[in-house]
Order: structure tokens, then C-alpha cells, then sequence
């Protein structure tokens, strides 16, 4: 029940901060497109997006250090595995769960010295410049991204211990999307 929630907030932070981020640089554009003609200037120099670049970089960090702990869990990310699919049976095991557990330590390395320098910035009055926002706050992203990306590796390990497979995506198709195969299948 708790992974659930953890998982859709998971999906729906990066889906959330990805549309953001789309829709301010729409209006970004849109407000300097129209700032730059004669007939809309009025209006839209009204309008000040100068900070929505800033905001926009924000969004992307923390959507990427949410979205590798999505990897994870998903199994999306490149891996190369010439070597291991050769390796005997237990010798695969003890490589693969060696390497989620490194994948943990170093995830938990990075989260524990991004919550230092959060701690340190948080006694500090340094802010962003554009939108003078306590610059602990967009940094607080490094140590929540790489624990929640540490918990995605445990998770990984333990599933592959339990039932000996890892999670992975067909990414030579598209979830909703038919392909040949499934026609063939509804109409032989």
C-alpha cells in the first residue's frame, strides 16, 4: 500500500514538474514573441517571466533526480551486461546484486553529502538570483532524489533475490500502442 503512494507521487511529481516546466516556457516564449510586436507590446509588457528560466532549470534538477529513482525502479536504464549473461548462474546472481548494491551505496554516498550541504546552505542567506529563494531549497532535491534512488536499488535487489528477475521495459515497444505482432494476434 505505502509503495503504491510512494510510486504515484513518484510519477506524478515528474509528471507534474515535466508539464510545468513545459507550459512556463511556452509562456515565455509567447510573452517575448508578443513583447516584440508593435500591436501586442502593451499588453504583454506587462508581463514579467524573467524568472521562469530559473524556475524552469529547477524543475528539470529535480525531475531528473526523481526521475533516475523512477529508472530504477522501472528498469529503464542503459545497462551493460555482455559480460554478466556469460557468467555461471550463481556468479550472475552475485554480479548483479553486487552491482544494485554498489548502485545503493553510492546513491546513499551522494544523498548523505547532499544533506550536509543542504544543512550548511540552510544556515546561510544565500538565495537564487532570480527568484530569491533560499538556495537550500532547490538543492534539498540531491539528498531526496539519491535516498528515494538508494530505496529504488534495495527494492531492485530485494525483488531480484526473492524471484531472480529485475525490472526492465520492452523498449522496443510502447505501452498502448499495437504493434504487428499484436494484429496479427486479434486478426489472423
Amino acid at each position: 500500500m505505502l509503495l503504491r503512494i510512494l510510486d504515484r507521487l513518484e510519477e506524478t511529481l515528474i509528471a507534474s514538474l515535466m508539464a510545468g516546466a513545459t507550459l512556463l516556457i511556452f509562456a515565455s516564449v509567447v510573452q517575448r514573441f508578443a513583447a516584440g510586436t508593435a500591436l501586442l507590446y502593451p499588453y504583454a509588457s506587462g508581463f514579467d517571466l524573467t524568472w521562469a528560466q530559473e524556475l524552469c532549470i529547477f524543475m528539470f534538477i529535480w525531475m531528473a533526480k526523481f526521475g533516475a529513482a523512477y529508472g530504477v525502479r522501472t528498469g529503464i536504464h542503459v545497462g551493460v551486461d555482455v559480460l554478466v549473461i556469460k557468467l555461471p548462474p550463481r556468479a550472475r546472481t552475485a554480479a548483479i546484486l553486487f552491482g544494485l548494491f554498489a548502485g545503493a551505496l553510492f546513491t546513499a554516498s551522494v544523498g548523505t553529502m547532499g544533506a550536509r550541504f543542504v544543512y550548511g546552505l540552510m544556515g546561510t542567506d544565500q538565495t537564487t538570483p532570480d527568484l530569491e529563494w533560499p538556495s537550500w531549497t532547490v538543492y534539498l532535491c540531491i539528498p531526496l532524489g539519491s535516498y528515494l534512488m538508494c530505496f529504488r536499488f534495495l527494492q531492485a535487489a530485494w525483488g531480484f533475490w526473492r524471484t531472480g528477475a529485475l525490472p526492465h521495459r520492452d523498449l522496443g515497444r510502447v505501452a498502448g500502442v499495437p504493434d504487428a505482432a499484436d494484429a496479427l494476434e486479434a486478426h489472423p
